[in-house]
């Protein structure tokens, strides 16, 4: 009753009329795709969390992270898989709400990944900035008259060009070339490339909007940013856990080497 009133208060314009869960969930591709991502996401933090005493200390800030991205992503799913089978109305609101607190984490990501190499403040500060003024705009687009959509997107572009910026020329970028951990620089580079090629998903379900550039594709930009939403912020996640536990092979292996060149003086 209480979650039934909260998506009520939430979506004041939706119709009265509820789908039944199973009929949606039978004719409803992106119906099911809320749920697949809710399972995927909840999944992906209670691993994380399960695993982040298997990992280094070093690393435990990146994976807890990853776990606290993937809950509130899951958290976020759980309501929104409720609005949409029940109501047919896409959950704009609750979507950006997730990705308010769950981008500029994400972004974080780098810097506590440098922090040990000395990355300066500012850097996290850049990104913060950037990862806020992306969504914020990009909120305007989409609930905001349909024609605006273009000149909102364009705006919010420029937080994401910022991002990039700092991850692949800026001084997080310079520092990770410089740093002597392998893994550090694997993690820094895969999440960087996720933030160049798998973030890239998120504007084409913005421009399937009306008047908007791929608008003639009529492609259901909940079910682009669903599975844009599992891909990134779980792939952020495993890339960050098995790097750390490589760190552990490695780690070992060099005590192991250790040991035994002592081994003829004992």
């Amino acid at each position: 009753m209480a979650q039934h009133l909260f998506l009520q208060l939430a979506a004041p314009s939706a119709p009265n009329t509820l789908r039944p869960y199973y009929l949606a969930l039978e004719n409803d591709l992106v119906g099911s795709t809320f749920f697949f991502s809710m399972f995927a996401l909840f999944g992906g933090a209670l691993f994380l969390f399960l695993e982040r005493r298997n990992v280094p200390k070093r690393w435990h800030a990146n994976v807890t992270l990853a776990g606290v991205i993937c809950f509130i992503a899951g958290a976020s799913y759980y309501y929104m898989q409720g609005m949409y089978l029940n109501t047919g109305v896409a959950p704009t609101r609750f979507r950006y709400v997730d990705w308010l607190f769950t981008v500029p984490m994400m972004c974080t990501q780098f810097y506590l990944l440098l922090r040990p190499a000395g990355a300066r403040p500012a850097s996290l500060v850049r990104l913060l900035v950037g990862g806020v003024w992306m969504i914020a705009f990009g909120y305007f687009g989409e609930t905001r008259d349909a024609y605006w959509a273009i000149l909102w997107g364009t705006i919010a572009t420029a937080g994401y060009l910022l991002v990039l910026y700092e991850i692949w020329f800026g001084p997080l970028a310079k520092l990770a070339d410089t740093s002597t951990n392998e893994e550090v620089v694997r993690a820094f580079h895969a999440l960087s490339y996720f933030v160049l090629i798998g973030w890239a998903v998120y504007p084409l379900g913005y421009m399937t909007l009306p008047f908007n550039v791929f608008e003639a594709l009529h492609l259901n930009r909940n079910l682009v940013y669903n599975f844009g939403d599992v891909i990134n912020k779980l792939g952020f996640g495993l890339v960050l856990y098995t790097m750390a536990r490589k760190a552990v092979r490695l780690e070992k292996a060099k005590k192991q080497r250790a040991e035994r060149q002592l081994l003829p003086f004992a």
